[in-house]
């Protein structure tokens, strides 16, 4: 890494909460096209971090729907109304991992900010709570999630936003995703990636250029990351032992 991060920028859904959003999707294409192709592959690979006409856009495209372009739209909205009622009725829950992290970073000092294409993350972040009381989002210096921005992960532009509203650089951004359309981004804007592969999709993650994947945020070395090290705890451990 080039400079101490003092900043971190988190995606939300599949790396703060475990939300309703990939069933959303794959329910929401009822009368578009069979589902039956929408596994959580296709969802990571076409549809995770994009915005939400992008990502209509593309699974009708390759799912083989017809006028897809021109259906876009409406796919999008019905997929909007499905996650508004999934997260009125709670259908989401906060990732452990990802609680213990964004409180030790803030507790170490960290800025942080939330980047997510969707614009429901205030909504489910507002509803958890943390140990002592406050919400998950209380933790969190900006939020710019849903923002309208040119163009959508995997341009940096959300990420970018996302620096200039802590007032960091982007070179002391590191960002936490689980899409590889978003670790393109962050990549994209100058900043170091951290993938968090929940669902065995590592290969993916480190193709998309991520400088570190874990499979739980609880393996991030907190304090080696203050210093400028995006590292593991075990490698932390080795490199004492050695």
């Amino acid at each position: 890494m080039r400079a101490a991060p003092l900043a971190a920028i988190f995606d939300v859904d599949g790396v703060l909460v475990n939300s309703p959003h990939e069933r959303a999707w794959r329910e929401a294409l009822a009368g578009f096209v069979d589902p039956t192709g929408f596994t959580t592959a296709f969802y990571q690979a076409n549809v995770a971090g994009r915005r939400r006409l992008e990502g209509a856009r593309a699974a009708l495209e390759q799912l083989g729907g017809p006028q897809a372009a021109v259906r876009a739209a409406e796919y999008a909205d019905r997929k909007q109304a499905l996650i508004d009622q999934l997260i009125e009725d709670g259908s989401f829950e906060v990732f452990p991992d990802a609680m213990r992290f964004s409180a030790a970073l803030k507790a170490a000092g960290l800025r942080l900010a939330l980047a997510s294409s969707s614009k429901n993350a205030a909504a489910m972040l507002g509803r958890l709570s943390l140990p002592d009381g406050r919400t998950l989002l209380s933790l969190f210096d900006a939020d710019l999630s849903g923002r309208e921005v040119p163009k959508g992960k995997p341009d940096p532009a959300l990420f970018l936003l996302a620096a200039e509203a802590l007032e960091m650089s982007p070179a002391q951004c590191v960002v936490v995703e689980d899409a590889p359309a978003g670790i393109t981004a962050a990549r994209a804007g100058g900043m170091v990636a951290l993938g968090i592969a929940r669902l065995g999709d590592e290969a993916l993650l480190r193709e998309a250029g991520a400088d570190l994947v874990v499979t739980s945020l609880d393996q991030v070395e907190v304090a080696a990351l203050t210093t400028g090290r995006l590292c593991t705890r075990a490698a932390t451990e080795h490199a004492a032992d050695a």
